[in-house]
Formats: C-alpha cells, structure tokens, sequence
C-alpha cells in the first residue's frame, strides 16, 4: 500500500529577475516572504520562500532568480507543472480581478475548470498563475501583508501537470502515491493526494501535441508534495527503487527533507517532510527578513551576500 501524503507542500519556479519577482509576490499576491536564502546547488542565486504567516505545506510557493547566470526562458509543455493556482474566497474574485488590473498584471482571461471560477494571470517571467476563487478552503490566510484578510490567498489550490499521454501518468499517481481520482472536465483528470480539499490536487492534463518541456526562465522547476516524517519518507523510496523509479538519495534542504524523481510523463515530483519548518533558523516574527544561510555555507557569507543582487522589501 502507498506511503500516503499529505497534500501538495511547495511549488518552485525559475524565474528572470529578484525584484520583480519579490515585487509580485509580496506587494502584489500578497503572500509573506517566509525565507530568503541561496539555491543549495548554486550559492550565487537567491531562493525565496512564499507562504502564509508561517510558510505551512500546501501554502509555499518558491521561486530561483536566475537573471545574469545565462539561464535562457524555457518553453511550456508535456513533462511540466504548466500552471500553478492559488486558492482565494468566492466573493474576493472581482476584487482580485480589479487589483490585477490597477496593477497592470495582464489578466489575459476567466476560465472555469470543475466548476470553479478562476483568474488566469502571468507572473514578471511568464509563470501561469491562475487565482480560483473556493469557499471550500478553511485555511488561515497571511494576514500581515498587502492583501486584506478576507481576500487573501489561502494557499496552493492546485497544480496543473501537462503530459502527451495521460494514462501513465494518472496510474502512477494513483498506484504508486496513493492519489485517487476525484474529478474530470475538459480533458482534464484531477487527482487527489490528502484530504481531498484546495491544497491537494494535481490536474493532469493531456496534450499529445505540447512540445516536450524545457526548463529555464518562466517555467515551474518542479511540484513537491507532503510528507509526515523521515521514516515514511525512506519507506516511499525504497518502494520506489523497487518499482525501477529511479530516485534521488534524501536530500537536507534544511527545512524539510526531500527526495526527487519524475513520474512517466516527465514531471519532476519532489517528496518533502512536514518539519522542522521554517522557524528552525529565524523566529516567526522576523521570517524572510535577512538572509539566511545553511551552516555549511556560514563560513562564505561575505562573498555570497556579495554576489547576489540588491532587494528592497517594499
């Protein structure tokens, strides 16, 4: 029987510039900066951590700035998390509407998917973000930052994985991560890993003739889901190995444990630990207000602080 999860944890992009990208997610969306720290792989990018007020699985939304490493924009398509959505109230929708637009954020459409209204809206790097608008969502929304309270994002609601051929897909969601079906519209099948609520689904849609995905600037890097603990964690690898998936060793993100691997159609799927969280370096009054950087990178801070691009919290 599959390790269950818990629910979508993080969704991590690669995005063009610093500012902007800090810019539409704080000042705009409204989210609160709940770390900002470097890429554990390369030391000269910044890694920003978006959420609620204490950055809770299922709310975080994260983001590499790539400008000026020579990373080109990637290209949307099969084997990709092609669109990431957050969850906000009904009766916020028009407001959201409005404040994109006063923004000039380029709402290019609304659209509708399982009988949800949504704000289709593209990031400063050409993410596709969609905002669509649940009262089923209890969760506390990140009530200190530019958005009121009883407009603001609850967290991820869900993402969309773009594959040529479906089937493979949804049985390995199915079979190997415990997910079930819970939906199907417009070619599109929803599948759910959790408590079935926004926070906890995976759209797969099938587009036989997408072009096959290239990471770079603009494009979702990888999707993570939940896990409760280490154990369960080793447990979900070990039944990956033996179904010939291959998989990365667990890996210390500091904040979460993680293992990678891609599931038939391509995406890159990461597995993360609930704890410790994001209180473990800084308490949750001041996150995301200076950098913070894991101890085997301490002894650089003057040069990496250095390297990296000036930001101003606005």
């Amino acid at each position: 029987m599959p390790v269950p999860l818990r629910g979508l944890h993080h969704v991590t992009a690669t995005v063009d510039r610093a500012q902007p990208d800090l810019d539409f997610c704080v000042a705009l969306l409204g989210l609160r900066l709940v770390k900002q720290t470097v890429n554990f792989d390369n030391r000269r990018v910044f890694h920003f951590y978006y959420g609620d007020e204490r950055g809770s699985p299922g709310s975080i939304w994260t983001t590499f700035p790539y400008h000026g490493h020579g990373v080109r924009p990637g290209v949307h398509g099969a084997g990709q998390v092609t669109a990431t959505a957050f969850s906000v109230p009904v009766a916020a929708l028009p407001a959201w509407g409005e404040r994109l637009q006063r923004a000039g954020a380029g709402v290019s459409e609304r659209a509708t998917r399982f009988g949800e209204p949504a704000l289709v809206v593209s990031d400063p790097s050409g993410l596709i973000v969609h905002l669509v608008a649940s009262d089923a969502d209890a969760r506390i929304p990140w009530a200190g930052g530019a958005v009121p309270a009883s407009e603001a994002i609850r967290g991820l609601h869900s993402v969309t994985l773009q594959v040529r051929e479906e089937a493979p897909t949804v049985a390995f969601l199915v079979e190997v991560l415990g997910g079930t079906v819970a939906a199907e519209d417009e070619g599109c099948v929803r599948l759910s890993v959790g408590d079935g609520c926004p926070g906890a689904w995976l759209d797969v849609r099938q587009d036989s003739s997408s072009p096959i995905a290239v990471n770079g600037t603009g494009t979702v890097h990888h999707v993570a889901l939940a896990i409760n603990d280490h154990a369960a964690q080793r447990q979900l690898r070990d039944d990956l190995i033996r179904r010939g998936v291959t998989v990365t060793d667990v890996l210390d993100r500091q904040y979460f444990q993680s293992i990678y691997f891609r599931e038939p159609g391509g995406v890159l799927i990461e597995v993360a630990t609930v704890e410790p969280g994001f209180t473990t370096d800084e308490p949750l009054d001041r996150l995301g207000l200076t950098l913070q950087l894991p101890p085997w990178e301490e002894p650089r801070r003057a040069e990496i602080e250095a390297g990296l691009p000036a930001i101003v919290r606005r």
